[in-house]
This record gives C-alpha cells, sequence and structure tokens, in this order.
C-alpha cells in the first residue's frame, strides 16, 4: 500500500470523517513511526510510548466526525503525544511519592511500636526498682514522682524535716538509676 499518497492530511482527515477506513489508515502509516519514536524520547518507556500512540490513534478514529485541527497534522499529533507523555509522568510521580508515603508510614509505625515497647520494658523495670526501695524511701518517693508533692508537703504529711525528704528522695534516685543503668546505656545506644 502507498502512503505517499496525493491526498493532504486535511484531505485524509476530512475523507475519515466520513468514515474512510482507508484514510485513517494512510495517516497512521504516514506518521506512526515518528510519533511512536517521539513518545519513546519523552516517555522513556517504549511499552508506554506505544501505549501513548495507539491511545491517540483510537481517540482519532473514535472522534472523527468532531475532530478539527486548525494547525498541521504532525504538529497536532506531537501535541497530543506530550500531553499524554506529561499525564503518564505526573501518574508516574504520584505513584512514587504514594509509595514512599507509604513506606514511611510503615517506618513509623514500626519505630512507635518499638518505642512503646521500649518504654514498656524501661516502665516494668522503674516498678521493680522502686519496689526494691526501703518501705519509707518508696513512699517518699512515691509522693513526690507520682502524687506530684513538694518536699514541704511531704515533710508534713510525713511529719519529718524537709532535709529527711531529701535525702531519702536522694537516695531513691541514686539506687533507681544503678538498677536502670545497664538498661538505660543499651537503650541509650
Amino acid at each position: 500500500m502507498v502512503y505517499n499518497t496525493p491526498y493532504t492530511d486535511t484531505e485524509l482527515l476530512e475523507r475519515m470523517a466520513l468514515d474512510d477506513h482507508h484514510a485513517f489508515d494512510i495517516l497512521y502509516n504516514r506518521y506512526w513511526k515518528k510519533v511512536l519514536q517521539y513518545a519513546i524520547s519523552k516517555s522513556g518507556d517504549i511499552m508506554e510510548g506505544e501505549n501513548i500512540v495507539q491511545d491517540i490513534f483510537v481517540s482519532l478514529w473514535n472522534r472523527r466526525g468532531a475532530l478539527t485541527v486548525t494547525t498541521g497534522f504532525e504538529n497536532y499529533l506531537m501535541i497530543s503525544i506530550k500531553y499524554r507523555v506529561i499525564k503518564f509522568l505526573n501518574k508516574q510521580r504520584s505513584q512514587r511519592i504514594s509509595s514512599n508515603l507509604s513506606a514511611m508510614d510503615l517506618d513509623l509505625i514500626d519505630d512507635s511500636t518499638r518505642q512503646y515497647l521500649e518504654f514498656e520494658e524501661l516502665r516494668k523495670r522503674l516498678e521493680i526498682s522502686v519496689g526494691k526501695l526501703p518501705e519509707k524511701c518508696r513512699i517518699i518517693y512515691q509522693l513526690n514522682k507520682i502524687d506530684g508533692l513538694s518536699y514541704k508537703e511531704i515533710a508534713d504529711k510525713l511529719e519529718i524535716t524537709e532535709k529527711s525528704v531529701d535525702a531519702h528522695l536522694y537516695r531513691a534516685k541514686k539506687t533507681i538509676l544503678n538498677d536502670l543503668k545497664s538498661f538505660l546505656s543499651a537503650f541509650l545506644l
């Protein structure tokens, strides 16, 4: 079949509008290689380039009755390719961003789970360490750290001096710190 017919692109488009399959075949065979090369060069993907070209020619045939080409037909095809490639690249970019965000979400979930487990382990070890304190020392520690009482309030409640409260809290903190030292050093590394 000869594709360099005496018909111009405009004449072939007019004939195609009247359902002339032969006119469409001539236009397709005249331009498909050139637009395919352009689509591949712009998209960077052979299969996507082929899909774009196929979609454009199918769209041309489907819109043949309403199609108006004001510029040259080749120019029209190249612009159509350009917009389809932009759409394809935006879709790829969105998918990449979405997959990166999903991976980040999973990392955050994994990290928060790990942090929660580490916190629970620390809390359990702290409870055990506080439980080992002498009774009066433990009570003063709990009144200060859990109930939030000041040294003066604890001293008034237990009828001891503030200096005694300070000494018990110092001893409690030192004991707890020694108990948790190995865990904390592993935790902070």
